[in-house]
């Protein structure tokens, strides 16, 4: 069984400006490692994106490009979203079937939204979920820190392990692909 990397919403409206997520450039280097190793290991790189008629990520607009400094390679798939759950009205669990696909590593942006629905949707489709702790980012929310909200979705969802799937999660430097 295979296994796939999921990147999400790393795009330019969350990594500048007014929505730029905490520790931005460490994160887009955690997940530029993940990736790089992903591609040698010949596992598939799906670049997820978000996008809203209004706002700072309608498509094509400059906040809805992949952020400057992420690699990219020609294969990586892509996939369109607008809801937080990267499975919803999407195309990946065709380009990712169960059958083939046992194991997702998830990063990305917002830890507290997308990157949270998107890993509890693929534990209940039954996928093993990796997620990588310091490859994700979100910013505060005016009750905690963008820190202190990281390390408690990463406490809490490692907790989430269900009958048919698991979620571990680790830093992604220590992430077998």
């Amino acid at each position: 069984m295979a296994t796939a990397l999921l990147i999400i919403d790393v795009q330019q409206a969350l990594c500048s400006g007014e929505y730029e997520c905490f520790e931005i450039n460490r994160v887009i280097e955690n997940i530029n490692h993940l990736s790089i190793r992903a591609r040698i290991a010949k596992v598939p790189v799906v670049f997820i994106q978000h996008e809203e008629e209004d706002g700072p990520s309608v498509h094509e607009s400059a906040g809805w490009q992949l952020a400057e400094g992420l690699e990219t390679a020609p294969e990586d798939l892509r996939v369109r979203k607008t809801t937080p759950d990267s499975f919803y009205q999407t195309n990946l669990e065709k380009l990712l079937p169960r059958e083939d696909f046992e194991r997702l590593i998830i990063c990305g942006l917002q830890t507290d939204y997308c990157v949270n629905a998107t890993v509890r949707q693929a534990l209940k489709l039954g996928y093993d979920v990796v997620l990588a702790q310091d490859a994700h980012s979100t910013i505060d929310n005016g009750n905690l820190t963008a820190e202190d909200i990281i390390a408690e979705y990463n406490k809490d969802l490692a907790h989430l392990t269900g009958s048919v799937a698991r979620i571990d999660v680790m830093p992604a430097g220590e992430i077998r692909i």
